[in-house]
């Protein structure tokens, strides 16, 4: 399903399209000659002690990962089946994800193709297609009462 979902710069291959060399159900057939990009991914699924069986991508239809700071969540969802992550379990885990990062340092990001949905605690922010320019920031705003609730806006990249 990575094969699928995320883009690879070093052979030219778009989100959410096969790759050429994928052999769906089979694997790469190129694994021994494939980019360094390929060589270095793991997702979630494979390296995160937290990730159940269900979230097997080729079950899910949901690839998990954390981008290159670490400081998000990143569920690249098939986009044959866009609201694969609204179905259970898989909705719940990551509001239990979301609700784990109180301090808004860490996101819960849904990508489909360049579309980008922010999972927080209390809601959903779906700031739709990103730019390979714009990144993704949050805010913490105060209310009444002393607690606060956390704000997530498409930002250019500095």
């Amino acid at each position: 399903m990575c094969c699928k979902v995320l883009g690879i710069d070093a052979l030219e291959k778009p989100l959410g399209k096969w790759c050429a060399h994928c052999s769906i159900g089979a694997g790469c057939r190129i694994y021994d000659r494939r980019p360094q990009e390929c060589r270095d991914y793991f997702c979630a699924y494979l390296t995160w002690a937290e990730v159940a069986e269900a979230w097997r991508p080729m079950k899910s239809k949901i690839v998990l990962d954390f981008d290159p700071t670490g400081q998000a969540l990143r569920a690249h969802v098939d986009p044959g089946r866009p609201d694969a992550w609204k179905a259970e379990p898989y909705y719940s885990q990551l509001k239990r994800w979301a609700s784990g990062s109180r301090s808004g340092e860490f996101l819960v990001v849904v990508l489909i193709d360049s579309r980008a949905i922010v999972i927080l605690p209390d809601r959903d922010i779906d700031l739709g297609s990103m730019a390979p320019d714009e990144t993704i920031a949050t805010e913490r705003r105060p209310v009444p009462g002393g607690t606060a609730i956390y704000h997530a806006y498409k930002t250019k990249i500095a």
